[in-house]
């Protein structure tokens, strides 16, 4: 259980989570299968091998919400309406008209869906109930507001908000690359991307490289917007920061790896083991990296 690309969210200060009762409102939202006609199904499913929709350890809790999707891609459906309308235009002798089109169309969709099939993904989410953070484990922003939009679908006292901080991303990554440092215990790393402010979105990128060059600051003083950065936290954690505070390939270094890999005895255990390192490395992380950006706005 390690999170790969996350989007934070923040819980308000005087907000307590009552986990009897958000495992109650899941449960109450579970995933059901694609019924004939339905492209989508959205629902909560349990996060472990057990009868509970809310994994629970020392405050931090685990969620999971599955989506079901019907497979059937829009090329069939064009095929197989064309070869259709073909048929009605031979019949009635003129060709088929775009209304007609479009009914076609729908009729080809709704007989096709039946026998379409459906495919399952998993969204994981994260909340620190004592730190007032809420961590939706997606690289980017559409995914993670079709979690939080199910979760307040589920719990409709949930007021989780996207984390702001004081400056934004891109002008204090800017800041980091033209000093030649990150603050505090961050380190720059050598992945890179910036983009021109014009029409043009021209866009500069830098893999494994090294950073420190005076043509990364040349890039900055005629104007290029920092847009990704990648950084280490404590030699702990490396990811790249965004210039929407997405925060993206997170990758648990070996010391943290070293600690996890212990000997024990099933997967439940390693489990439970990776989870309580993660999650306690995260939230001490997010903390710095909120510090690192001038503090947390206020949320109105």
């Amino acid at each position: 259980m390690w999170f790969k690309n996350i989007v934070v969210y923040r819980l308000p200060a005087e907000m307590a989570v009552a986990a009897d009762d958000l495992e109650r409102k899941l449960a109450n939202q579970p995933l059901q299968p694609c019924g004939g006609f339905q492209m989508e199904s959205r629902g909560w499913i349990r996060p472990q091998d057990d009868d509970l929709f809310l994994y629970q350890q020392n405050g931090q809790y685990l969620l999971a919400l599955g989506v079901e999707q019907k497979l059937l891609p829009a090329s069939v459906i064009r095929q197989q309406a064309r070869d259709r309308a073909a048929e009605i235009a031979h019949q009635q002798a003129h060709p088929v008209g775009r209304k007609q089109m479009r009914d076609i169309k729908d009729q080809v969709t709704n007989e096709l869906l039946p026998r379409a099939l459906a495919r399952r993904r998993t969204t994981h989410g994260w909340i620190d109930a004592a730190r007032g953070w809420l961590v939706v484990e997606a690289a980017g922003d559409a995914k993670a507001e079709e979690f939080m939009e199910a979760l307040r679908h589920a719990d409709d006292g949930m007021q989780a908000l996207r984390l702001e901080a004081q400056r934004s991303p891109a002008a204090a990554m800017s800041e980091w690359l033209v000093r030649g440092e990150a603050p505090g215990v961050f380190d720059i790393d050598q992945d890179l991307e910036l983009r021109s402010a014009d029409a043009s979105k021209a866009t500069v990128r830098y893999a494994r490289h090294n950073l420190e060059g005076r043509e990364i600051r040349d890039h900055i003083a005629a104007g290029k917007t920092v847009v990704r950065l990648g950084l280490t936290w404590n030699d702990r954690i490396s990811f790249v920061l965004t210039e929407q505070l997405q925060v993206r390939r997170l990758t648990f270094l070996n010391i943290l790896k070293r600690e996890s890999d212990a000997e024990v005895d099933d997967d439940q255990e390693q489990f439970e083991i990776d989870f309580a390192l993660m999650t306690g490395e995260l939230s001490l992380m997010l903390a710095d990296l909120v510090k690192a950006l001038g503090g947390e706005r206020a949320q109105e």
